[in-house]
């Protein structure tokens, strides 16, 4: 997707080998004309899926799902990571570990918001290790619901998330997929229709 990595390439910050900050645009500012691209590339690659909700975590996945869950025209859900004073019972809880944070925490879904059948789109912003994604993929199948696939804006590839994700048999649509964030440079994957490329 040409926007978003032009988006990565001139305002995304490397913070080290493994840290990519893209504060200006995704996950805390947010480009709503981006987030309505990224929407309808999502739904366009996942147009054959049957998707009934579209699942995202809070807080940062939920601009990406929103806009793809409007476009498919079905209910966004997103995972808690606060507790909630209305949200006490009657949950699917996961606990997952964030590498970006290093530490974990209990994401909750209330059970009435997920059906047995449903195939559930999950979305996020960034792949790494997988752990987000593993935790949701989690809370579908505890609801007997069916993960119609996953969408990543970005996956960073040299992490192994993406290819845990992929040999247990889900598919992946990353918009991003970068290859190496080393000596400060943004390494992109070639993808179909996009050349490959860097920052210096």
């Amino acid at each position: 997707m040409r926007e978003l990595h032009d988006k990565i390439r001139n305002e995304g910050i490397v913070l080290g080998e493994h840290v990519l900050k893209v504060d200006t645009f995704l996950n805390h500012q947010i480009d709503p004309e981006l987030m309505m691209k990224i929407g309808q590339q999502f739904a366009d690659r996942f147009a054959d899926a049957a998707v009934d909700k579209v699942l995202t975590l809070e807080s940062s996945g939920i601009a990406p799902a929103l806009m793809t869950a409007l476009v498919l025209r079905t209910p966004l859900l997103f995972a808690r990571k606060q507790k909630s004073l209305t949200l006490t019972d009657n949950l699917f809880v996961e606990s997952v570990y964030s590498f970006t944070k290093q530490q974990k925490s209990d994401v909750t879904v209330s059970r009435k918001f997920l059906s047995p059948g449903e195939k559930v789109l999950i979305i996020d912003d960034f792949l790494a290790h997988g752990e987000a994604a593993f935790g949701m993929v989690r809370i579908v199948k505890a609801a007997g619901a069916e993960v119609a696939g996953i969408g990543i804006v970005i996956e960073k590839s040299f992490q192994d998330g993406g290819r845990k994700l992929r040999e247990a048999g889900f598919r992946v649509e990353s918009l991003a997929r970068i290859a190496s964030l080393s000596a400060e440079r943004i390494e992109f994957i070639q993808q179909a229709g996009m050349p490959a490329s860097s920052q210096p």
